[in-house]
């Protein structure tokens, strides 16, 4: 299969898996009568739900890695597909949300992004944006693969920089959370965010950028056009 096949392929299940996962969202928000999230006890308890929902969420992220170890054929290309498959499965479940549900109204709406380990609540935009980021740099990393003159290993700095916005990002999602997480269990389903923090998240969507400005600039610097030209025109100077 040629790796535009497979993009396609990955990014078919991404949207497939985003329809799946809004569908059972939409079934949950309805008896729990919260289609929109912000509003009185977000999260009313329900006897058995909770584990079953924690779990489903694992699964879900299971399902996506798994796609991208099975698609790619290197380390590289199968952390890329599974961003793939992880930016799209985000961005299409809002987008099925809105089909079945009418929300989100807009993209600043709050959301209950995730509940490990603790509930993390973001504007809609903002998983959108982290999830566009996954979308490029694994659309990159596997279809421009080849013009990569370095192992997957040796662009541990990026990493390290991008590792450090991840757990700035987790942050802002769940400051809140972490506020009132010492008052027990009833004080986390209660609680509602007051307000976003975008410059410690913007912060954080730069240092999650650098594997994507990485590859940009390894995918510049080893094309082969780029490099004919930067050649002729150094012949064109000794030549003078």
């Amino acid at each position: 299969m040629k790796q535009g096949t497979r993009w396609l392929t990955v990014v078919v299940f991404g949207i497939a898996m985003a329809w799946m996962e809004s569908a059972v969202v939409f079934y949950l928000r309805t008896l729990s009568d919260r289609i929109e999230p912000f509003q009185n006890d977000p999260l009313p308890a329900v006897a058995g739900l909770a584990l079953v929902e924690v779990v489903r969420e694992a699964a879900t992220l299971i399902m996506l890695f798994t796609m991208g170890m099975l698609a790619g054929r290197t380390w590289r290309s199968r952390w890329g597909y599974a961003a793939i498959a992880f930016g799209v499965w985000d961005i299409f479940y809002y987008v099925f949300l809105k089909v079945i549900t009418g929300w989100p109204h807009a993209l600043t709406d709050w959301d209950i992004l995730f509940l490990l380990p603790l509930p993390w609540w973001g504007p809609v935009i903002a998983p959108v944006l982290i999830a566009l980021l996954m979308i490029i740099w694994g659309t990159l990393a596997t279809q421009w693969e080849h013009r990569l003159d370095c192992p997957f290993r040796t662009e541990w700095k990026a990493w390290v920089l991008n590792f450090a916005g991840m757990l700035l990002a987790l942050y802002v999602f769940m400051e809140d959370a972490i506020r009132v997480a010492g008052k027990g269990e009833d004080a986390l389903r209660a609680m509602l965010p007051t307000s976003f923090d975008w410059s410690l998240f913007l912060i954080a969507l730069v240092l999650m950028s650098a594997p994507v400005l990485g590859l940009i600039y390894r995918i510049w610097r080893t094309n082969p056009s780029v490099n004919s030209h930067s050649l002729k025109e150094q012949s064109n100077e000794e030549l003078a």
